[in-house]
């Protein structure tokens, strides 16, 4: 195989990773944004709250708990986890072809 081809498969696979890590981090800070009781008034807050529901709307209320904080951590979470292991899997599929 081709030095170049090699090398393009490296970069996609590191693009799809910051990718996941970044929907991750969106995803994270949203969860902490909720624990701490952020001002949702607050445009940093609102644009992470915004990002976060489109990025977990597949999740939203898969998990149903009355108390609000731990809904929020594994209606969020688990797109997170989700995100970063499928997004790592497919680089290390995309890295080794």
């Amino acid at each position: 195989m081709s030095r170049h081809v090699h090398n393009g498969r490296s970069e996609a696979a590191k693009v799809i990773v910051v990718i996941a890590d970044l929907t991750a981090v969106i995803l994270g800070l949203w969860i902490l944004f909720v624990l701490l009781d952020a001002n949702r008034a607050n445009d940093l807050v609102s644009w992470v709250q915004a990002a976060a529901g489109w990025l977990a709307g597949w999740s939203h209320d898969l998990f149903t708990m009355d108390t609000d904080w731990v809904r929020t951590v594994l209606n969020y979470g688990l797109p997170a986890v989700l995100y970063v292991l499928v997004g790592h899997a497919l680089a290390g599929r995309l890295r080794r072809a």
